[in-house]
């Protein structure tokens, strides 16, 4: 194992000791990179809704056994290697969608133990703030338009959506592959739509039968990528065309009638990104993923979008209620340590 010497004994840390519960800062040792892990000096840890559901108590499928530290996405410096490890060395700077469920310590503290197949290199182009917010989202849109859909050139996608978290960066990962995209958003939200490279479409104004009638001359889009779930879900059924299409989700809990879909001839893809990470199968996909998608920020096709306001360990919970409200303004990221 390579280790620095000048590490400290303990860290800061951020714990939640039962659903529901306040962050309570916390004093932990710093944990030791097992074989085939890196121990990362986090500098910004990503915050998505997922984050406040699993402190909440209000996510069945992300299970994290209390007391524990909990979020999900890092960006950060590695300082030590364990046995095993040799695509990384102490001062490279990486990122990755990293802990905070299935019993790893999350990435709400100064260090953390990283199985290294979980991480890429971080995009030079970006901070480690902008680092940060991207793992989890880039990681999901990915499996769903590359690995399930395999988007390509010239095909219409919609994405449902496509302002938030998951959506926007769908919306440009579909883009960069040279599919023509279409985006569900709110009225005031068209022109962030247009900045990102879709065609907005107001949900709220527009019938699935009118929109589309309008963009693809009633024949439905290729891939509809649903990010919301529910009554979407169902009418992403009916947008997707005929003899074909493919629609994929990543919140496809509930009752749902297939029939709009089976009628088309289309086909359905369920998305379950931390599937990895619970069970240990597949963990080196993600860091493949990420660092495809490092390669397409670098080549300036791809980017987050971070709310403008600042959040330390010690306002942590506020970052958490600012994700909650619905109010926040793209990725919110806590700052572990100045950069």
């Amino acid at each position: 194992m390579s280790t620095v010497s000048s590490l400290p004994r303990s860290m800061r840390a951020l714990t939640v000791q039962s659903a529901g519960g306040d962050f309570i800062p916390t004093q932990l040792p710093v944990p030791q990179p097992q074989a085939g892990e890196v121990l990362v000096r986090i500098v910004a840890s990503g915050v998505n809704p997922l984050d406040t559901k699993i402190r909440a108590g209000n996510a069945a499928h992300a299970q994290q056994p209390l007391p524990a530290v909990l979020g999900i996405d890092l960006a950060g410096v590695v300082v030590a290697v364990g046995v095993g490890v040799d695509n990384f060395r102490p001062g490279d700077e990486v990122y990755g969608m990293a802990g905070g469920i299935g019993g790893l310590q999350g990435t709400l503290a100064e260090y953390a133990a990283v199985d290294a197949r979980l991480l890429a290199p971080k995009p030079q182009n970006l901070t480690m703030r902008e680092a940060a917010a991207l793992p989890l989202a880039a990681i999901t849109a990915w499996e769903g338009l590359v690995d399930r859909a395999q988007v390509a050139a010239g095909q219409r996608v919609l994405v449902h959506g496509g302002a938030g978290g998951v959506g926007h960066i769908a919306v440009q990962l579909a883009r960069a592959r040279g599919a023509q995209v279409f985006s569900t958003v709110a009225a005031g939200q068209f022109a962030l739509a247009q900045r990102l490279g879709a065609v907005p479409i107001d949900y709220r104004a527009s019938s699935v039968a009118d929109y589309v009638a309008q963009h693809t001359q009633g024949q439905g889009f290729d891939v509809v990528f649903d990010t919301v779930g529910g009554a979407t879900l169902d009418a992403s059924f009916t947008a997707a065309r005929r003899y074909g299409g493919h629609v994929l989700s990543i919140l496809g809990w509930g009752t749902h009638a297939l029939a709009p879909l089976s009628f088309r001839s289309a086909t359905y893809s369920g998305v379950f990104t931390l599937y990895p990470m619970i069970s240990g199968v597949g963990r080196a996909h993600h860091g493949e993923i990420l660092r495809a998608i490092t390669e397409l920020v670098e080549a300036g096709k791809l980017r987050p979008m971070l709310d403008a306001q600042r959040f330390g360990l010690e306002s942590a919970q506020d970052a958490h209620h600012l994700v909650e409200s619905g109010m926040a303004r793209g990725k919110v990221v806590v700052d572990i340590a100045i950069e």
